[in-house]
């Protein structure tokens, strides 16, 4: 069976087992309902609700060829790029809680524009002074540079995320990965080390342990987003809740 024929085989033992399940919740309410009114349950009626043996044993079965098999070795360039797009995202998530910390700290001192707005008379001003007096209502370099830092970080992994997805998508770039991979006889998914970078547009992955390593560059050309793109993205998806087509 191949790894993804032992998942499929592992939802549907699960899906029975729910069935089992979602059926006894039916009956259980049934049953009190004519409890209540003097309705006498009959012996075995409740049999739909339970989990049989072979159930059990089809989900066993099934999960421990899931728990066995190793999903972790991509056998394709498409698996590899889509393996390292899902650790690039878990990345960002972590980079975006820290950008959204280190953005509080700052929109919490630039309130105060508003105060400073009307501070036109003595009291308003000696009052504006004592607020931004205080670590709350001023920004130093610390914050600024954390700030920066998880700005730089967001970019970083966005930009790796948004590469590996492309990547796996492009059907010329996987082509000729894992032909590279056929021709020398080494399996794809025991690289050691791979990088992106985005102003030559290249690939690099090293198979260290098989003694090869190659670049494949220009490939993501089309899929290129600067500034202006992300930023009407960013308004757009404020505004409707989806990315643009």
């Amino acid at each position: 069976m191949t790894g993804q024929e032992k998942i499929d085989a592992l939802i549907s033992s699960l899906g029975a087992i729910k069935n089992r399940v979602t059926d006894n919740g039916y009956n259980t309410v049934g049953a009190v309902g004519y409890a209540a009114l003097g309705g006498v349950v009959v012996d075995d009626a409740f049999d739909d609700g339970l989990i049989t043996q072979q159930e059990l044993d089809d989900y066993l079965d099934a999960h421990a060829l899931v728990i066995g098999h190793d999903y972790e070795t991509a056998t394709t360039a498409q698996q590899l790029f889509t393996q390292e797009y899902q650790g690039a995202m878990n990345d960002l998530d972590a980079a975006i809680d820290v950008l959204v910390d280190a953005s509080a700290e700052i929109l919490t001192a630039t309130g105060i524009m508003t105060t400073a707005a009307t501070a036109d008379t003595s009291p308003e001003q000696t009052a504006l002074q004592a607020m931004i007096a205080t670590d709350e209502y001023s920004i130093d370099q610390a914050e600024v540079d954390a700030y920066n830092q998880a700005v730089a970080q967001v970019e970083q992994y966005a930009q790796q995320a948004g590469a590996f997805m492309a990547a796996a998508n492009n059907a010329d770039l996987t082509a000729s990965i894992d032909s590279y991979a056929q021709v020398n006889n080494f399996v794809v998914g025991n690289y050691t080390t791979i990088t992106y970078t985005q102003n030559i547009d290249e690939f690099v992955i090293n198979w260290d342990d098989d003694g090869f390593g190659s670049g494949w560059q220009g490939y993501l050309t089309d899929d290129m987003v600067d500034a202006d793109d992300i930023f009407a993205a960013g308004e757009y998806v404020e505004q409707y809740g989806t990315m643009p087509n």
